[in-house]
């Protein structure tokens, strides 16, 4: 039987986690809420960028643009989401996972080379790629404190710069794409060159723009624009998922600690029943002895 000391000791010990695990439940709860507004905030305004890029490109049949240009991926940029802390159980692990698997699968060949490059966001994706010694490009975990479109924006022009400078000819961005509190959809989207839609565009559903000063401009200034904005609805994304995969965790942990600390005081309560018993034994047969002498 456990003794009645380490037990208690046991006891303090979990039930100081559990204040700690609800605390922080709470504290990412109203994290979450305002991550939460962010991005649902942002989303119409993504789409509809795409669409209204869609309706005026779909008429074009060449563009100047540098980033929607083909070319063969000899150089290629991962750009892995990631937070800056722990204590989410899977969340940051998984993006790790999805971005190994995209480079064993898709770029083996550039990897044995040493023409893949990583642009962490995230702390955790960042020290994960330099204790394994890949090429990790610049620091950007200080982001979070300040999470702004002109602050990502900074992070993303340095990548468009190196994709039209020749720097890389493939940019991949993997992200945990925010569903709800408890689940977290990993995505893995080629961001450059910007994909080609292969469907054929609905004409009827075309809208009869006027342009200023013309279509082709105005698409130019569009791509850039747009590219941006897709990452920064990416890092949103993953800085909503990052709360609700922190703020499940503790929950579970919260509920466990419970559950452990039940276990722990039905021990103690058998080995204090125990004590007593052996004392018990004892007296009675120190007062036998006594009665037999």
């Amino acid at each position: 039987m456990a003794n009645l000391k380490e037990v208690r000791n046991r006891i303090a010990s979990v039930t100081s986690t559990q204040q700690i695990t609800k605390a922080m439940k709470m504290v990412s709860a109203a994290k979450l809420k305002r991550a939460t507004n962010a991005i649902i905030q942002l989303r119409p305004y993504a789409n509809k960028m795409k669409e209204m890029l869609a309706n005026l490109s779909a008429s074009l049949e060449e563009s100047n643009s540098p980033f929607i240009q083909e070319r063969e991926p000899v150089r290629v940029l991962i750009i892995a989401v990631s937070s800056n802390r722990g204590l989410a159980g899977a969340f940051n692990m998984n993006v790790i996972k999805a971005a190994n698997n995209l480079i064993a699968e898709k770029y083996p060949e550039q990897l044995r080379k040493g023409n893949v490059k990583i642009v962490a966001i995230g702390k955790k994706v960042q020290d994960f790629y330099e204790k394994r010694n890949y090429t990790v490009i610049g620091n950007n975990n200080e982001l979070y404190s300040n999470l702004t479109f002109a602050n990502a924006s900074r992070i993303i022009e340095d990548v468009m710069n190196g994709f039209a400078n020749g720097d890389y000819d493939r940019v991949e961005l993997v992200y945990n794409q925010f569903k709800n509190a408890a689940v977290q959809i990993l995505q893995t989207e080629q961001l450059l060159p910007v994909p080609r839609s292969n469907s054929q565009v609905d004409t009827s559903k075309q809208t009869d723009y006027i342009f200023e000063p013309s279509q082709e401009q105005i698409v130019e200034q569009l791509i850039p624009k747009s590219i941006k904005i897709q990452v920064y609805k990416a890092i949103l994304d993953s800085h909503a998922s990052e709360h609700g995969a922190r703020m499940t965790a503790m929950d579970k942990a919260t509920e466990n600690a419970g559950d452990l600390l039940k276990a722990l005081k039905l021990s103690y309560n058998q080995a204090r029943q125990a004590a007593i018993t052996t004392e018990l034994t004892e007296i009675v047969s120190g007062a036998a002895a006594l009665s037999n002498g």
